[in-house]
């Protein structure tokens, strides 16, 4: 049993069996001789529970026999310092899963509706599924798609941060920005992400999160608010002639995304069962944060009692050619703006100015998130059939201040 070097091994002859030369100087080291010729560098070693195992290193010609040598140390350093058993882990890292297949394993499981939302534990809505396989698409399989989940740590969840921000996902078609980047989509896929390795953890795929810990930027609070000169110019635009050219459902919807503080997916999504005339309220049967009611003011109710209606369609704003509801409220709204002559004022704007104009009339916080419908406001529930008469008179003050404001 010589020390092997390149000329044992490759005056070892191919016999009409495998055989194998072991090394003198390395105990566990040695070359598999194959009836082909070929000559595949092992080590022989045993695990910290006394297990005997045979590792591959590597092909003769590929490495020369003092390079599989210090492979060879290096793998048995390991077993000795770390009780490590690098043939157990070459077979996991085998069989683990890159981060594009967890991606597609959790969004099976949110079809199924076994990946709980954040709106009261229940599961994600088909909207929310889109949105998160967007990002997927879009962010995360491009970046970190190849590479495998258990090879992950905090530093690569931190570049992965880094490099939305930088827009290095960002696509272009023409002078047309498809795919964005930017601080706030960086820290809402980010936080997605993280709930893709939080389900990988609860999985048994990996001990822990690298997510975990992960300082995410900033997600653009937004702090704009209408002031009363603006709200008189989307009054004004809204009575404009030009106005005349939107439709009666873009109209309407504009009016009750001033007036409600309801967001503009709830809007556009109203139907005329949710809206409670007698409660002064609108019951959503499902919003962000679930089932809600909503108290509403009189010149609301007044803009849905001029609302067309077709015979047939559910919806407050019904579509323009087809069954379901209208989807072009967020193009009107831009024109709309336009027209008032008004930039960074969009829906959204909208609802937090309803809150500021709350705030001013002096109404509290607890008050203020249920005329919203936030999670933490007082009524929230489907359950709620007769709301309270202080709330009501909230909705009543706060709506019609806006619209003293617009005229």
């Amino acid at each position: 049993m010589p020390k092997l070097t390149k000329t044992i091994v490759e005056a070892s002859a191919p016999r009409e069996k495998q055989y194998t030369v072991w090394c003198s100087d390395l105990k566990g080291f040695g070359v598999y001789v194959h009836p082909s010729g070929r000559r595949t560098y092992f080590v022989d070693y045993r695990t910290a529970d006394g297990v005997r195992r045979r590792m591959t290193i590597g092909a003769h010609g590929v490495l020369t026999t003092e390079q599989a040598r210090k492979l060879a140390i290096e793998t048995m350093g390991g077993i000795v310092l770390q009780k490590a058993d690098p043939l157990l882990e070459r077979r996991t890292r085998r069989a683990s899963l890159t981060v594009a297949e967890l991606c597609d394993r959790y969004m099976r499981a949110a079809e199924k509706g076994l990946i709980l939302g954040r709106r009261r534990n229940r599961p994600k809505k088909a909207s929310t599924i889109e949105i998160d396989r967007g990002r997927i698409e879009r962010h995360i399989k491009p970046l970190l798609g190849s590479r495998l989940v258990i090879d992950l740590d905090r530093s690569d969840i931190t570049r992965f941060v880094r490099d939305v921000a930088a827009g290095k996902t960002a696509v272009k078609n023409g002078a047309r920005v498809e795919v964005t980047g930017g601080l706030g989509t960086a820290s809402r896929t980010a936080g997605f992400l993280g709930g893709i390795l939080t389900y990988a953890v609860e999985e048994g795929i990996i001990p822990f999160s690298p997510a975990q810990g992960v300082k995410l930027p900033a997600d653009g609070v937004r702090t704009r608010r209408v002031l009363p000169a603006e709200y008189k110019a989307i009054g004004a635009a809204l009575a404009a002639p030009e106005a005349e050219f939107d439709t009666p459902q873009a109209i309407t919807g504009a009016w009750l995304l001033v007036l409600t503080g309801c967001r503009l997916g709830e809007i556009e999504s109203l139907r005329w069962s949710e809206v409670d005339v007698e409660g002064r309220c609108f019951r959503l049967e499902d919003s962000k944060s679930g089932p809600s009611v909503r108290p509403i003011g009189k010149e609301a109710f007044d803009v849905l009692a001029r609302a067309r209606r077709v015979a047939g369609n559910p919806y407050v704003l019904p579509a323009l050619r087809k069954a379901g509801h209208y989807n072009g409220l967020s193009g009107a709204w831009g024109r709309l703006m336009r027209r008032a002559g008004l930039e960074g004022v969009t829906p959204h704007t909208m609802r937090h100015s309803f809150a500021s104009v709350a705030g001013d009339l002096g109404f509290a916080e607890s008050t203020i998130a249920a005329l919203l419908g936030h999670t933490g406001g007082t009524v929230t529930s489907r359950y709620v059939h007769r709301l309270d008469s202080v709330l009501v008179a909230a909705a009543e003050k706060v709506c019609s201040e806006i619209k003293r404001q617009m005229n």
